[in-house]
């Protein structure tokens, strides 16, 4: 979804990819579930 009708900036969208990419594993968090800010989605 792209456009004048985005619901986010690309700085936005950017920043959930970013900090997925950089977080620590360690901390025993989840993997393999769907992320949306930050927080796990249920699906």
């Amino acid at each position: 979804m792209g456009g004048a009708d985005a619901p986010r900036t690309v700085a936005e969208g950017a920043e959930c990819a970013i900090w997925l990419a950089t977080r620590d594993f360690q901390s025993g968090d989840t993997t393999g579930v769907l992320w949306e800010d930050r927080k796990i989605v249920p699906w």
